[in-house]
């Protein structure tokens, strides 16, 4: 089967699955062999140094046509089985609406996937839909078994230990609380999420609410940044009013977490993010994720 995956959690279950894709979106980087398969979309928003320069980038481009383009000439020449887009973000991914009116345009006879979870259930019900429409459906279930089984034994080992408060950005500028399936992670790592519930959305607040909650443990983890573009922007929070009074700060529980590949993508990665907030949440009972996923973020 020919499949085109149009976001990097998809193309990551094709692989998991052993299915590789015959085209790619212009953000698939893993695993290493989804680097050299063409990419069919791009991105209008070009480089920017920090996260309100981003911000404002993302606002021009929506007013001005869109984030995302597809080529539409490699696309007809692909001529895919399946298409896998998404519904759950317009600004992480090139959603469903574009996707359907490039390929009407082009008159092909393609299914079109719509990866939409906003939970770790959701993710698992995901890569069952894709092993389905991509005849890996025992595949897909023996996956999630293995999957369900790891969150389990992280779930097994904090249940007898506290709680810490626990809060997860992953905007900067502004700031933004991690929703989705990141409560369900942060819950089984054996921490409470008091600023979102499962499945909420990800949507901006206002810096007085972070210090509010005073968590005892802040983890940035900004869509779209890897581990040192957080560091190097590290003060996008660090210079915030009241930064040194928060407990975290103080009790030095304040990382910065890869959110590019780690937190941000709904794929099989999850799992092993849920394995290193088990790391920073309780240091003393679990192992700490490597240097290149997390590290702390000092003022």
């Amino acid at each position: 089967m020919r499949v085109v995956s149009l976001l990097p959690a998809a193309t990551e279950i094709c692989f998991a699955l052993g299915i590789e894709p015959v085209g790619v979106s212009s953000e698939c980087d893993y695993p290493p062999a989804a680097r050299s398969i063409p990419a069919v979309e791009r991105s209008r928003i070009g480089d920017a140094a920090d996260s309100a320069a981003i911000n404002e980038q993302v606002a021009a481009a929506e007013e001005g046509g869109g984030l995302y383009e597809i080529d539409a000439e490699l696309l007809a020449e692909l001529d895919p089985d399946l298409v896998i887009t998404q519904g759950i973000c317009d600004v992480c991914a090139v959603d469903r609406v574009l996707v359907v009116e490039v390929i009407d345009d082009l008159d092909l006879e393609t299914e079109i996937l719509t990866a939409d979870p906003h939970s770790l259930s959701d993710l698992y019900e995901d890569v069952r839909r894709i092993g389905r429409a991509t005849d890996r459906e025992q595949e897909a279930v023996e996956l999630v078994s293995e999957w369900r089984s790891r969150i389990g034994t992280v779930r097994d080992r904090t249940a007898a230990l506290d709680t810490p408060s626990v809060t997860v950005l992953d905007w900067m500028d502004p700031v933004m609380v991690a929703g989705h399936w990141v409560p369900d992670l942060v819950a089984a790592a054996g921490g409470t999420y008091p600023l979102a519930a499962s499945g909420e959305r990800s949507r901006p607040r206002e810096w007085g609410e972070i210090r509010d909650a005073d968590p005892d443990v802040l983890i940035a983890a900004p869509c779209g940044y890897g581990l040192e573009q957080t560091l190097e922007n590290r003060r996008e929070l660090t210079d915030r009013p009241g930064w040194d009074d928060l407990r975290a700060v103080r009790e030095d529980r304040v990382y910065a977490l890869d959110g590019h590949h780690y937190v941000n993508r709904p794929g099989p990665r999850l799992i092993e993010t849920a394995e290193h907030l088990a790391g920073l949440i309780h240091p003393e009972e679990f192992p700490q994720p490597p240097r290149n996923v997390a590290r702390q973020l000092s003022g």
